[in-house]
C-alpha cells in the first residue's frame, strides 16, 4: 500500500465488506421507501410512532450498532479483558500510532456522519417532525470516538474498560439528553458535542500507544489475597468441566459487558418520555431486543477463537487435540452461552425497574399492566408477561448458539454469507411487516396459507434433523443414549409449550394443530444438532 489510509482501509474492506453492501443496503430500502410509498399516501405514513418506530428507528438503530461494532474492532477482543481491543496485528504496520488511530476514526466519523444524513435525507419521517441537521451527525461521531479511545486503552482490572466506558459514555449521553430536553438550539448542541471529538482523538491515540509498546498495567497485586487465589492452580472433575471454565473466561463475559454498556444510554431516554406513554414502551421494548440483538453479533466472537488472525472459525489446533469428543466441546459452548445470558438479563432486570422508578414512568408501566389484568385476568396477564420475558431470554440464548453450526465449519464464506443474510434480512424486516400491515389482500392470503407455510416448515424442520441424526449416529458423534434423551428433552418442551399455548389460546378461531405446529418450531432442534456435525468437518479435515 502506498499510505496508511489506503493500507487501513483495505483492513475494513476486506473484513467486512459484506457488512459494509448490506450497509448500502439500507440506504437503496429508505430510497425506494422514499420514492415509491409518498408521505401523503393515505396507506402508508409516519405519523403513528409505532410504525415510525419499526420503520425507521430500528434499522437505524441496528445499522448504527453494527458501525460502531466495525470501526471500534469491537469483534477483535475481550471487552471486559485487560488488553487493549485494537488488533495487535495492526502494530506492526511501517506506519505512525497518530495513523493508526487517525484513519479508524476518520473512517468511523464519516460512516456515522453518512449514515445519519442518508437517513435524515431519504427516510420517510413523520409530518411535522422538526429534523436537526448537524449536530445528531455529531453526536453520532463523538459517541464512536469516545467508545474507541475506550475500548482501545489498556486497563489494569479485568472488567474495568467496562465500568469506565458505563460511567463517561453515560456522562457524556446525560450532557446531550438534558440539552434536547430543555430544547438547545442546534448551535448550542453543536458547541456542547463539537469539542469532544479532539478530546476522544487524544484519549485514543494514548491507548494505541500504549498499547502499542505493550504497556499493559497491572493492578491486581494490590490485591494480594485475590491475585494468590487467582494464580493458585485449578483442578478440574473432568476435561469438560475445564472447557466449560475456558470458553467462559474466553467469551461468555462479552454479551453482559456489552448490554451493560448500552443500557445507561437506553434507558437514559427515560427522563424524556414522562409525557408520551407510546415512547415509553417503544424504548422498554428497544431495551428487551438489546440482549438478542447484541447476541447475534457476539456469536461471532463466540465462533472465532482467535479474532487476531484473519479468517480465523472454528476451533484453533491446541483445542481440537484436547482429549474431549465433538460432544463434549459443544456442550461447553452451550453452558457458557446459557451462563452469559443469565448474565445479561440479570443486568436488565435490574437496570430497568430502576431506571422506570427514578424517572418517574413507572406508574405508565403499571397503569398498562393494570388494563391488561381487568381486560384477561391475573393469569393470563401473569402468563403473557412471563411468556414475553422467557421468549426474549431464549432468543438471547438462541442467538448466541444457532450460528455455531456455521462458525464451527471453519469456513469464511459460509460464516461471511450468513452475516450479510443477517442483516440484509433485518434491513428488509420493518418494511416488509408494514406493507404487509397496510395491504389487506395480502393479510387475508397469508392468514388463509399459513396452516400450509407452517406444515411445509415443520416438514422441512423434521425433515432435517431426522438426516442430522442419522449422519451422527452413523459417524458416532453422539450415542444412542444421548440421541433418545435429547429428543425426548426435545419433545417435552414442544408438549409444555404447546399445553401453554392451549390453555391461553382457548378459542375456536385458532385451530390446536395450528399451535402445535408453532411449538414444534419455536423450540430449537436442527441447528443445534448440526453443530457436533461442523465442528467433526472442520476438526478433522
Amino acid at each position: 500500500m502506498r499510505s496508511p489510509a489506503l493500507a487501513i482501509a483495505w483492513e475494513f474492506r476486506q473484513r467486512h465488506r459484506w457488512g459494509l453492501i448490506a450497509l448500502a443496503g439500507y440506504f437503496v430500502v429508505l430510497a425506494t421507501i422514499k420514492l415509491l410509498i409518498p408521505e401523503s399516501s393515505l396507506t402508508f405514513n409516519m405519523d403513528s410512532d409505532e410504525r415510525f418506530a419499526v420503520v425507521v428507528m430500528v434499522p437505524l438503530t441496528a445499522t448504527f450498532l453494527y458501525v460502531l461494532t466495525v470501526f471500534t474492532f469491537g469483534l477483535s477482543g475481550d471487552v471486559a479483558g485487560r488488553q487493549s481491543m485494537y488488533p495487535a496485528r495492526m502494530f506492526t504496520l511501517p506506519v505512525s500510532t497518530t495513523a493508526l488511530t487517525l484513519w479508524p476514526m476518520l473512517y468511523g466519523a464519516a460512516a456515522m456522519a453518512m449514515l445519519w444524513l442518508a437517513t435524515r435525507l431519504l427516510a420517510v419521517w413523520p409530518s411535522g417532525f422538526d429534523i436537526p441537521v448537524i449536530w445528531p451527525a455529531l453526536a453520532a461521531v463523538s459517541l464512536l470516538a469516545w467508545t474507541q479511545a475506550l475500548t482501545w486503552m489498556p486497563y489494569g482490572l479485568p472488567g474495568l474498560r467496562v465500568i469506565l466506558a458505563v460511567l463517561w459514555l453515560g456522562t457524556v449521553d446525560s450532557i446531550v439528553l438534558l440539552a434536547i430536553r430543555y430544547q438547545a438550539s442546534e448551535a448550542v448542541m453543536v458547541a456542547i458535542v463539537a469539542p469532544q471529538i479532539p478530546l476522544a482523538f487524544l484519549a485514543a491515540r494514548f491507548a494505541v500507544g500504549r498499547a502499542r509498546r505493550g504497556d499493559v498495567p497491572d493492578w491486581r497485586g494490590v490485591f494480594a489475597r485475590a491475585q494468590s487465589r487467582l494464580q493458585a492452580p485449578r483442578r478440574f472433575a473432568s476435561p469438560a468441566r475445564a472447557q466449560a471454565w475456558f470458553e467462559w473466561r474466553g467469551h461468555g463475559r462479552s454479551l453482559p459487558a456489552v448490554v451493560g454498556i448500552l443500557l445507561p444510554f437506553e434507558l437514559a431516554v427515560l427522563w424524556l418520555a414522562k409525557d408520551a406513554p407510546a415512547f415509553v414502551f417503544e424504548l422498554l421494548f428497544l431495551v428487551l431486543i438489546t440482549p438478542p440483538f447484541m447476541a447475534a453479533f457476539t456469536a461471532w466472537t463466540v465462533n472465532r477463537p482467535n479474532p487476531q488472525v484473519r479468517d480465523s472459525y472454528g476451533v484453533p489446533p491446541f483445542i481440537a487435540t484436547r482429549p474431549l469428543t465433538s460432544a463434549e466441546l459443544i456442550a461447553a459452548k452451550l453452558k457458557m452461552a446459557l451462563w452469559s445470558t443469565l448474565a445479561a438479563w440479570l443486568l436488565v432486570l435490574v437496570a430497568m425497574p430502576l431506571a422506570l422508578e427514578w424517572s418517574g414512568t413507572w406508574s405508565m408501566v403499571t397503569e398498562h399492566v393494570r388494563r391488561m389484568h381487568d381486560a384477561i385476568g391475573t393469569p393470563r396477564a401473569t402468563t403473557v408477561v412471563l411468556l414475553i420475558l422467557a421468549g426474549f431470554i431464549v432468543t438471547t440464548w438462541k442467538q448466541l448458539v444457532q450460528s455455531l453450526h456455521i462458525g464451527l465449519t471453519g469456513r469464511a464464506w459460509i460464516v461471511k454469507g450468513s452475516v450479510l443474510l443477517t442483516l440484509t434480512l433485518l434491513i428488509l424486516l420493518g418494511p416488509i411487516v408494514e406493507w404487509i400491515s397496510d395491504t389487506p389482500s395480502v393479510q387475508r392470503a397469508l392468514w388463509n396459507a399459513l396452516p400450509l407455510i407452517l406444515a411445509g416448515l415443520v416438514g422441512l424442520k423434521m425433515s432435517a434433523a431426522a438426516w442430522i441424526a442419522t449422519r451422527l449416529d452413523r459417524n458416532r458423534l453422539l450415542g444412542d443414549r444421548a440421541l433418545v434423551v435429547g429428543a425426548a428433552c426435545w419433545v417435552l418442551a414442544v408438549l409444555a409449550l404447546y399445553g401453554v399455548l392451549v390453555w391461553f389460546f382457548s378459542t375456536p378461531f385458532v385451530a390446536r394443530y395450528v399451535l402445535a405446529l408453532i411449538a414444534i418450531l419455536a423450540v430449537p432442534l436442527v441447528r443445534i444438532s448440526a453443530a457436533p456435525l461442523a465442528l467433526a468437518w472442520n476438526r478433522h479435515r
